[in-house]
């Protein structure tokens, strides 16, 4: 209510009553709490979950990881990281896992994991990436390509994370994975020329060398795989070229939510 003073004064200023205020602070709030959540409806905002795999920050993986950040939350995105060697995470999957036991005479993680999924029975610490991982709607790797695969941090938070019980099984595989309807996108650099990673190439066709990746861990689970974002070589380009190789990394970003899967194939 705004009160105006019916008689003059000497400043002949209205007189306003501004207990209104936190009623519009609260509706404004409330409107935009649903916008949010309507843009998530309407695919303009995701939850995104990157996984960084690289034992230096200032390595040209953690620029791609820093700007990957920096890009998909000034367009509004809600961003959580995995930083595993900053987490100091520990790949050793074993008994560690759990607070729960099925079976203490003889240790098979897949019966381990089962058992935990129904008593809620995993460690804190790998709770919490399970959580990052039915929360997001997309999963960034970020990581550079070391024999042909992952780096062994990564695979380890695989091999302890994606859970039998929690993550697949049970008739989750492939087209019924639990993680239907999310992506996932692969961000690697590798320290040959593209030539090198060619179907005719010294290496071999980076396709095939990343499909036990794409096909046998994200379509696995269900994922939809975007094309891998790959570069080439970085540490043998000018800094301009690492530049401008950053600036198209954030182009792409900004429609990522817009992408369509690839096409895998199988083995």
């Amino acid at each position: 209510m705004i009160r105006i003073a019916t008689h003059k004064t000497s400043a002949e200023v209205a007189v306003r009553d501004f207990s209104f205020l936190p009623v519009v602070q609260k509706l404004l709030a409330q409107w935009i709490h649903a916008e949010n959540d309507f843009d998530r409806a309407t695919g303009s905002t995701m939850n995104v979950l990157i996984v960084f795999a690289h034992p230096e920050p200032q390595s040209f993986n953690g620029a791609l990881f820093q700007r990957a950040i920096d890009t998909l939350k000034e367009l509004g995105h809600d961003v959580q990281c995995s930083d595993l060697y900053t987490m100091g995470f520990d790949p050793v999957s074993d008994r560690r896992n759990f607070t729960s036991i099925k079976d203490p005479n003889a240790f098979k993680q897949q019966i381990e994991e089962l058992y935990a999924t129904e008593v809620e029975g995993f460690v804190p610490e790998l709770e919490a990436e399970l959580q990052k991982l039915e929360w997001c709607d997309l999963m960034i790797w970020q990581f550079p390509l070391w024999w042909f695969s992952v780096p062994a941090i990564l695979k380890g938070w695989v091999d302890r994370v994606f859970a039998m019980g929690r993550v697949y099984g049970n008739g989750h595989i492939y087209e019924t994975g639990r993680f239907r309807g999310k992506k996932a996108m692969l961000s690697l650099t590798v320290g040959g020329a593209k030539e090198a990673y060619l179907e005719d190439g010294f290496n071999g066709d980076i396709q095939a060398i990343l499909r036990p990746i794409q096909r046998g861990i994200l379509q696995f689970t269900g994922f939809d795989v975007l094309a891998p974002h790959i570069v080439y070589a970085p540490i043998r380009q000018t800094d301009q070229v690492r530049q401008e190789i950053l600036d198209d990394f954030s182009q792409r970003l900004k429609t990522i939510e817009d992408e369509l899967p690839i096409a895998v194939g199988r083995y």
